[in-house]
């Protein structure tokens, strides 16, 4: 693994701690060798994504406005371990919108003035949904990411991507989650920090 991640503007982003979070995921998780690791960065809006062999790349995702937190109803984005339990819209067209993670038909127009506002919180293009793997925090009970549909996902409200802005979700462009998403095989780890 490199020691910098680039940039569009050609300086790397030092990773030593992202090296250091992948090596305890899977440790703590070893299902997860051989298949991509997904760190999300909250206080950076930004998904890494280290593929064994490849360097690291990352993409700017939104996470909550409400901020960091794992209980049913609070609309935060729950911190820890998880891993990919469904890939959806394999097939879908850029911008389609899912309801119910079932498309409908319907393309969203895609939003990219900064802080634009689309009708809700659509859920556009791909959706990897994942599901918590420790007790308490993000498994079981009130805090189940899986059964409150933390997802990663399409938004039409690409010119807010960058800030917290989501439901709870972590919000991709829509050219990023289709890049994405036939990279990253189910039981991939995703590993979201509030912070390094």
């Amino acid at each position: 693994m490199s020691e910098g991640v680039p940039t569009a503007g050609g300086a790397a982003v030092h990773t030593e701690w992202l090296q250091r979070v992948v090596r305890d995921a899977l440790v703590r998780e070893p299902g997860g060798l051989g298949r991509p690791v997904l760190v999300v960065r909250i206080d950076e809006q930004r998904l890494y994504v280290v593929d064994h062999g490849h360097p690291p790349e990352h993409y700017p995702v939104s996470t909550a406005a409400n901020g960091v937190g794992n209980r049913q109803g609070s609309n935060q984005t729950p911190p820890g371990l998880h891993r990919v339990a469904q890939r959806i819209g394999d097939a879908a067209p850029a911008g389609a919108i899912f309801r119910g993670r079932v498309p409908t038909g319907e393309i969203a127009p895609v939003l990219t003035v900064p802080g634009e506002r689309g009708p809700g919180d659509r859920i556009t293009s791909r959706i990897l949904w994942l599901e918590g793997l420790e007790a308490g925090r993000n498994r079981g009970g009130e805090v189940d990411s899986f059964s409150r549909y933390i997802y990663i996902h399409g938004t039409d409200e690409e010119g807010r991507i960058g800030t917290p802005a989501s439901h709870g979700c972590i919000r991709m462009r829509n050219p990023d989650i289709i890049a994405l998403f036939p990279r990253v095989p189910l039981h991939s780890l995703v590993l979201i920090l509030p912070d390094a």
